[in-house]
């Protein structure tokens, strides 16, 4: 297996990709409206990451394109939950990429605590041989959610996926207050998005004196 190969695609995608969702970020932006995106990141799963996925799956090196969905992985980060959904009905309206499934972890959280938004995609990417579509996944999340994501994934990662019990009560009732901060904090959107308007809006006249 090139791995170089293999994988040239998929870092094309999250490219793409980023440079796709920021631009819709920066429309809202243009118009000085209240942007759903707060800001994305994305990556391409390592080859350690790849294989270990696939031997827990019991996937074969010529079924990793079809049966590993997220090793092109793009993360759109919003400030509201309510943001979320407006993300995901902006993602549906796009012509550029097929959602081939997508899963509300908000809705029906995991055991763990964690909550999120996946979709995973078919993007048409154009190689050299012609256009290559790939699986990517889209992960959509509040800042709250992702803080916690960011830091679970990280006590996985120091554990090897077996968090002692303790530990993962506590992780557990994180999540918790977590979506609680979520839902405050909802309950003053229209507060906090006409402060930011009203920043915008000085920092518009500032740049035009």
């Amino acid at each position: 297996m090139n791995w170089e190969v293999f994988l040239a695609p998929y870092a094309q995608v999250v490219e793409e990709l980023k440079v796709k969702l920021k631009g819709m970020r920066s429309q809202f932006e243009y118009e000085s409206r209240h942007s759903p995106i707060e800001f994305i990141t994305g990556r391409v799963k390592p080859v350690r990451s790849i294989l270990q996925k696939a031997a827990t799956k019991q996937v074969t090196v010529d079924l990793l394109h079809r049966e590993i969905q997220d090793i092109a992985g793009l993360r759109i980060v919003t400030q509201f939950v309510n943001d979320i959904y407006t993300v995901v009905g902006m993602l549906k309206a796009r012509k550029d990429f097929i959602i081939v499934d997508e899963i509300d972890y908000i809705v029906q959280k995991k055991d763990s605590g964690y909550r999120s938004y996946h979709m995973i995609i078919e993007y048409p990417v154009e190689t050299i041989h012609g256009e290559k579509k790939v699986l990517a996944e889209i992960q959509i999340r509040t800042l709250a959610m992702n803080f916690w994501a960011t830091n679970e994934h990280s006590l996985n990662y120091k554990y090897d996926g077996q968090i002692p019990a303790d530990l993962k009560a506590r992780l557990k009732r994180a999540a918790e207050a977590a979506f609680r901060l979520d839902e405050e904090m909802s309950k003053i959107r229209d507060d906090v998005r006409e402060a930011q308007q009203i920043y915008r809006d000085q920092q518009q006249i500032k740049k035009h004196k």
